[in-house]
């Protein structure tokens, strides 16, 4: 099983308009998953995210209405270049940087001590 490897930095110094998109992407998808709109949801996510839930014939749109993906308010979010991690209440995202945007790479992230998040969804 894939994991999402972290590098937990402390970032005193990023702006809150380099923040402000990430945490809304996070917002928009765990909007999407509430409203059971797989479709929405799975745009919202990295290709290769959306394809590792796209397995046994099972689309992206249904599987990811299926998963233990338990959000939360957002508590604070930290970002390092194209690379960006939003932790809320009850779940840790993780987000890439494209052209278009913000997009959800692992959601549905525990910690596992030292070792790397277990993520429901991951690229």
């Amino acid at each position: 099983m894939l994991v999402v490897s972290v590098l937990a930095v402390a970032l005193s110094g990023c702006a809150s308009e380099e923040r402000s998109p990430a945490e809304q992407a996070v917002t928009r998808f765990y909007a999407a998953v509430h409203d059971r709109d797989g479709s929405r949801a799975c745009s919202l996510l990295t290709p290769e995210a959306a394809d590792g839930l796209s397995v046994g014939g099972q689309s992206c749109a249904k599987t990811v209405l299926e998963l233990d993906l338990p959000g939360g308010q957002v508590r604070e979010a930290a970002v390092w270049g194209d690379e960006a991690q939003v932790r809320l209440t009850r779940d840790t995202v993780f987000l890439h940087r494209f052209p278009r945007g913000w997009l959800v790479r692992g959601a549905g992230c525990r910690p596992r001590g030292d070792l790397p998040y277990r993520c429901e969804v991951r690229s």
